[in-house]
């Protein structure tokens, strides 16, 4: 899409006048700002009669540019009147006209009484975020390390959270000038630039924080505080708050869980052509919006009180306890890491990866590399790293790989010319100075030396339940739910309810559950129905 074309859906006559009756008309003068790039919120606006252009603002490596102009029977905004986080662009208004002008809180409403119209709003809402990425990017500067962890981690969470940002390597012109201009050195990496501040060492929480991505406290408590925003956790937060419950949705790291690091999901419904765990994950990020769920990530919660049965607490990291009437727990499980000597090295040096997203594959085009694991998780990452050329040696530890991966899976990866299966196998050393150049593998009754210049692990994960404080846990620290709880917990159990009444675990978490996707979308939805049932009591 190119600067200044239709940008999504538009607007018909009677809908713009239905939209209109949400807001207050005012005029508006050539030169003045509707809003500006670093305003913490700002409003909606209708454009009746006036014209006005959407800019980036000048960086200290380009001049102003303009993103979009709109004109008479048009509306102004983006995806972030929805997630409340900083504005990235200035609108000013150019011709003289009448404005109508619409609050946050009402426009919740409109989403929430007019489909159609909330329809347009939203699939524009989404266009104009995918233009502002590409065109708006360097409205948040990002340089750093390319093959780094922290830049990996930093890459991630801002694609994840659709965040309009440009990366620079450290070592190419770019980059060497915008560390010139900012007065920042190596030992400052990663850095990121965004509204005049500079973020050194920059992480997640401190972009989060400077882009008004943290938790507020509102005046009223939500009704539902689902923790995990895995594809269980955004399933129950899509759900409740589509249902009329006031929806908070927390996770530690960003959107998707480990379902996001997925490269390709090919058994899920109604994507007959496979779908990438991340791409899922914005689409239900940007579905959850619409409903009204609030979204802080990272957000990480560090503890549960539940001495009061009828009113849960989570208790964030900085001290502070939300009220709410009840949880959905659904923050997965944790990735397992090898204890071989050497390992937190080359995971520091960005080496050893725990996903397969298009972000990690990058780099290790037509490479030597190496996965290792046996379930579905590791068959599609040697599948995708092979479509790219790669020779992949792909470590599993049983005698046979059908044992926890799909039929179909098993049977492309034995038929792909690029992929070697060595079963009964261990990874026992890693070798290479400043990044990794071979690994060492014991299979059968071999001990063999094989080049690899990245390492994927997929071995499994442990729960992350530690935050759960008083919650029942079998002897592994899964949570215990339902039927798996003891006799004596609850008269009649509901759905994922936990040991405590108003506190519901869904996906990887719970105890016994069945590591897939569409299983863990199902058992978010329905812990909301068992939401409803106990708030009914």
């Amino acid at each position: 899409m190119s600067t200044g074309d239709a940008d999504g859906p538009v607007l018909d006559t009677e809908q713009f006048d239905r939209l209109a009756s949400y807001g207050t008309e005012e005029e508006v003068q050539p030169g003045q700002d509707l809003y500006a790039a670093g305003d913490s919120s700002y409003d909606f606006f209708l454009l009746r009669t006036a014209t006005a252009e959407a800019v980036r603002d000048a960086t200290a490596l380009e001049p102003e540019r303009l993103i979009y102009r709109r004109g008479p029977g048009e509306f102004l905004g983006e995806l972030s009147l929805l997630t409340g986080q900083q504005v990235f662009l200035t609108v000013r208004v150019v011709t003289a006209g009448t404005v109508v002008r619409i609050s946050a809180p009402e426009l919740r409403r409109v989403l929430a009484e007019q489909v159609d119209i909330a329809d347009v709003l939203i699939e524009t809402f989404r266009a104009r975020r995918e233009l502002m990425r590409g065109a708006a990017g360097n409205a948040l500067e990002i340089v750093g390390r390319p093959h780094a962890a922290e830049s990996l981690e930093l890459r991630t969470y801002v694609t994840q959270m659709l965040l309009p940002h440009a990366w620079l390597d450290a070592a190419s012109p770019a980059g060497r000038e915008l560390m010139r201009t900012t007065g920042v050195g190596e030992d400052d990496l990663p850095v990121a630039v965004t509204a005049g501040r500079v973020l050194h060492r920059a992480t997640p929480g401190t972009i989060a924080e400077a882009l008004g991505l943290t938790y507020v406290a509102t005046a009223r408590n939500p009704d539902l505080i689902v923790v995990g925003a895995g594809p269980a956790g955004l399933a129950a937060a899509v759900y409740g708050a589509s249902e009329g419950l006031v929806t908070v949705l927390l996770d530690g790291t960003g959107l998707g869980g480990q379902a996001a690091k997925s490269a390709r999901i090919e058994n899920y419904l109604g994507f007959p052509g496979g779908v990438s765990g991340e791409h899922l994950a914005r689409l239900a990020m940007i579905q959850a919006l619409k409903f009204g769920v609030q979204i802080y990530a990272p957000c990480a919660v560090v503890g549960l009180d539940v001495s009061d049965e009828s009113r849960p607490v989570v208790e964030l990291a900085d001290g502070t306890r939300i009220e709410t009437s009840a949880v959905v727990a659904a923050t997965g499980a944790r990735y397992r890491r090898l204890d071989i000597e050497r390992w937190a090295e080359f995971e520091q040096s960005g080496c050893i990866r725990y996903a397969a997203t298009e972000l990690d594959l990058r780099g290790y085009e037509s490479q030597p590399v190496a996965v290792v694991g046996g379930a579905n998780s590791a068959g599609q990452a040697a599948l995708s790293l092979a479509a790219r050329g790669c020779t992949v040696h792909l470590v599993v530890r049983s005698a046979d790989l059908g044992a926890k991966m799909s039929t179909y899976l098993a049977d492309r990866i034995h038929a792909h010319p690029q992929i070697r299966v060595h079963t009964r196998g261990t990874l026992r050393e890693l070798q290479g100075d400043d990044t990794l150049t071979a690994i060492v593998v014991a299979s059968e009754s071999e001990r063999e030396r094989l080049v690899c210049r990245g390492l994927f692990c997929f071995i499994g994960a442990d729960p992350a339940s530690e935050w759960m404080k008083g919650i029942a846990t079998d002897d592994s620290g899964f949570v215990l739910t339902d039927s798996r709880l003891p006799p004596d917990t609850h008269q009649a159990p509901l759905p994922f309810q936990t040991s405590a009444p108003r506190v519901f675990a869904v996906g990887d978490i719970r105890s016994g559950s069945t590591k897939r996707v569409a299983t863990a979308v199902g058992e978010g939805a329905a812990a909301v129905a068992a939401v409803h049932a106990v708030r009914a009591d």
